[in-house]
């Protein structure tokens, strides 16, 4: 399950008004839908925390000696790809709406 970093960052960060018509369209309980976003929203943010994770893992050092601390420009750097990702709710409900999301009922 990996994620397409040119796509999450083609997502719109800015929180907007949505057509909930629509959403509730594709399901047919409005309920349903966000059940279905909350759900993709988890893996993706699971995912994103894991990559990250294995990314500043390069730079930690396995010594408890607090005078050794300094700070590393390319873990900054990643650190701020990170944060400007959008949301994963919002993540997950444009992958909703351009139909992204595989979803069935048991």
């Amino acid at each position: 399950m990996s994620i397409n970093k040119k796509a999450l960052a083609a997502v719109n960060p800015l929180i907007e008004t949505r057509d909930v018509t629509a959403i509730k369209g594709k399901t047919g309980n409005i309920y349903e839908s966000i059940v279905v976003m909350a759900r993709r929203a988890g893996q993706i943010s699971v995912v994103v925390k894991e990559e990250l994770h294995k990314k500043l893992e390069e730079f930690g050092s396995h010594t408890d000696n607090l005078e050794e601390i300094h700070e590393n420009k390319e873990q900054i750097e990643i650190s701020r790809m990170y944060e400007r990702l959008a949301n994963p709710s919002l993540q997950s409900l444009t992958e909703f709406n351009d139909d992204k999301i595989y979803y069935r009922k048991k």
